[in-house]
């Protein structure tokens, strides 16, 4: 990593280094002194974490960052290509009144400095440290919710909920409307997405709305090869086999290629009284989608390439992190309050793999949102022996599966970091009294923690009776407790 970059030629450099050790985390103070001609230029500089071969640098008098950056083996060299392929133009128009667009709020600018997990010294838990200007909080990003402050582990007065893939699924209103075609159609039309995604506010009540899309739409919109088929899911024509194909995967262009997903996003702050949640997937779930060609129970492919070809592999999961903040971040500029990155598929690494193939690249994509200020949630499925890891990659919040209990994985994660979930779906299929009951064995065991957000551990099913899981949140809402 270059310290110092500037047209400046010929400078000398001096480097003073201090290390202080505080249990596991090294802090570095590097001090730069810059000398041209006579004019001496300092530069402070702050190295607040080495995490699994990541340097992240923040700090200066110029309030200038650099991200985190991973430092993959030394026999790795990304591929790097300059080429493109043709996209095809995408009609965005919508019967939206430009009165109802006008009308929502404006949204600050304002980015707060970066917060990366320390000890603290005198609890000797993970904890968020930010800096002078993280009280800067953007507007319109419902700060004072109980979604937002349960994600910040902040009080609040009621145990939010919200449901993974509560927008359609299982909803008859959703399947009335829904029409023919794939799910990239339904996508690809604003008011259509908007109205999908508003269904489970008016029924459910929940305290947060969550995007109707899904995690290839990027790779779909770039011109990939890819579709998604009614009952089995994302299919590929062309799957990832070599290094010619990356080609095939040029930068994301929120603005050009998928301009229906900012405008969805636009009519529902808009149109909400709560936060909205974006998403995208991590980049080893679209990874995994892209060399099986579709949906896989064992992820042989993919498994093969990482081992196989280490290179390649990480070139495939650094374009695909690219795409991935491209996506994020559009999504947020133009009013998501919390985003949600979906690594679906993680569970099926052990943690030495996960660290070594997967880590870096999530790391890379949550770091390069941090400065937004808005909460970051991280959920895989069957990630129980994979937590520490997930949260350690910049989390706010870790999703959690009904295979580990709450208690046991706030203890995985660390007390600074929030949870999400993480109530078993199938038991909405037993009816309202034992779903109502299990909901409560998940709040006993959060034992009122402020950093709670009530989920499933997994999507709503297509076949669930909805009217159970309005009595889920019912309970959530009136039974449960967060302590001050």
């Amino acid at each position: 990593m270059s310290w110092y970059s500037s047209g400046i030629v010929d400078a000398t450099v001096v480097v003073v280094v201090v290390v202080v050790v505080v249990d596991v985390v090294v802090v570095v103070d590097v001090v730069v002194v810059l000398v041209v001609d006579v004019v001496v230029v300092e530069v402070d500089v702050v190295v607040e974490a080495v995490v699994a071969g990541a340097v992240c640098v923040t700090g200066g008098s110029s309030g200038a960052r650099v991200v985190c950056t991973p430092t993959l083996p030394t026999s790795v060299s990304l591929v790097t290509s300059t080429d493109t392929v043709p996209h095809a133009a995408v009609d965005t128009t919508s019967t939206r009144s430009p009165a109802t667009l006008a009308s929502r709020a404006a949204i600050d600018r304002t980015v707060p400095v970066a917060r990366l997990p320390v000890r603290s010294p005198t609890t000797d838990n993970l904890s968020r440290v930010s800096g002078a200007a993280s009280s800067a909080a953007p507007a319109g990003r419902y700060d004072n919710h109980p979604f937002i402050q349960a994600c910040r582990g902040l009080p609040h007065d009621r145990v939010p909920v919200w449901f993974m893939r509560q927008a359609g699924r299982s909803l008859p209103e959703y399947r009335a409307i829904r029409g023919t075609g794939t799910i990239l159609d339904a996508i690809a039309d604003p008011d259509l997405s908007t109205e999908i995604t508003l269904q489970p506010i008016r029924r459910y009540d929940v305290d947060a709305a969550i995007l109707y899309s899904d995690i290839v739409v990027p790779a779909h919109a770039v011109g990939f090869g890819l579709t998604v088929t009614p009952g089995v899911g994302p299919e590929v024509e062309r799957p990832f086999r070599h290094e010619d194909d990356l080609a095939r995967l040029r930068p994301l262009d929120p603005e050009a290629d998928t301009p229906y997903v900012l405008e969805t996003v636009r009519q529902l702050v808009a149109e909400l009284d709560r936060p909205l949640i974006g998403f995208a997937g991590a980049p080893f779930t679209v990874a995994s989608y892209l060399i099986e060609g579709r949906p896989s129970r064992d992820y042989a492919n993919t498994k093969a390439m990482m081992f196989a070809n280490e290179r390649l592999w990480h070139a495939l999961c650094d374009r695909l992190a690219d795409i991935a903040i491209s996506s994020l971040q559009s999504q947020i500029d133009n009013g998501a309050s919390a985003i949600q990155l979906f690594d679906s598929w993680a569970g099926s690494l052990s943690p030495a793999q996960y660290q070594r193939y997967v880590f870096p690249h999530s790391q890379k994509v949550m770091d390069a949102i941090a400065d937004t200020g808005v909460p970051k949630i991280h959920f895989g499925v069957t990630t129980g022996e994979l937590l520490p890891q997930i949260s350690a990659v910049g989390a706010d919040v870790v999703g959690v599966d009904w295979r580990v209990p709450l208690d046991a994985a706030r203890e995985r994660v660390g007390h600074g970091t929030s949870l999400q979930g993480n109530l078993d779906p199938t038991v909405v299929f037993a009816g309202a009294e034992f779903a109502c009951e299990a909901a409560r064995d998940v709040l006993r065991l959060n034992d009122g923690h402020p950093g709670h957000v009530f989920n499933l551990g997994h999507g709503v099913m297509p076949a669930m009776d909805p009217d159970v899981l309005t009595e889920i949140v019912k309970v959530v809402h009136e039974e449960g407790t967060v302590r001050s």
